[in-house]
Formats: structure tokens, sequence, C-alpha cells
């Protein structure tokens, strides 16, 4: 079963986000596109999601059809990552509405906090594989 990963391809945080996936993914469940990307764009379409609102939560998560955003999507992460990773992705019996506010604080200040990027991450020949839309 395959993790998808839609990540703010000009956001820092959510680069290193994705580099920190691949190098704990070790199954290589998780695939990645940008939100800019236009796999990116007609993924987000598809789901109904609008882009303001995906780049204002920084990452969503589809997995077999069903989507986290927010809080829910970076815990889904961390449990999909098995292992000791699934420890904090015990915080999902926190409130959700705690969570989210936390994550959106954080989503809200990512640029200021962690900078940007002038262009979207592109993987190296080894990792293009798992990205989608980078031919």
């Amino acid at each position: 079963m395959k993790t998808l990963v839609l990540f703010d391809g000009v956001c820092n945080l959510c680069n290193r986000t994705v580099q920190f996936i691949i190098r704990h993914d070790k199954a290589g469940r998780f695939q990645f596109a940008s939100q800019q990307s236009e796999a990116g764009q007609r993924i987000l379409q598809q789901h109904g999601i609008p882009t303001e609102a995906a780049l204002a939560d920084s990452v969503v998560v589809i997995e077999e059809g069903r989507v986290w955003l927010e809080s829910d999507a970076a815990l889904h992460i961390l449990y999909r990552l098995g292992g000791v990773w699934r420890i904090p992705a015990l915080l999902r019996w926190v409130p959700k509405g705690l969570r989210d506010w936390v994550y959106r604080w954080v989503a809200q200040n990512r640029y200021r906090i962690f900078g940007r990027r002038e262009s979207c991450l592109v993987p190296t020949p080894e990792l293009k594989q798992r990205f989608l839309d980078t031919a």
C-alpha cells in the first residue's frame, strides 16, 4: 500500500520533512508530489481540496482514497513509518482541536521560521521514482 504525501514544494520545513520521511521509510511505501506540480494540482482537484487550503495545511496525506490534513496528516506519516516513530503518533489521542491549533500556528509561520525556497525540491536520480510528475 502506497502513501502519497503532497507537500508545499517551496517550504523549507516541508522539504526537510520529505527528506526525513525518505531517510526513515526503509520499505519505500511513501510517494511524494509538490502541491505546486501538475500532478499535485490534479490530485488535490480529484479529492476536492482547494489549493489555498492545501498550501495553508502544508501537507496532505492520501492513502487508499482516504485524505488526512493538518495534525492528522503529520501523525499518520509517523504511524506509517513504524518503529519508534509510532510513539509520537500516540499524540492523536490529544484533542484534535488542540493538535490542529498548534499545527496551524506552525503552518502559518513556517516561512518566517524555516524560510522559503525559490523553487520546488528536485529529487536526485535515485529518488526520482518516488516523486510523481518529475519527468
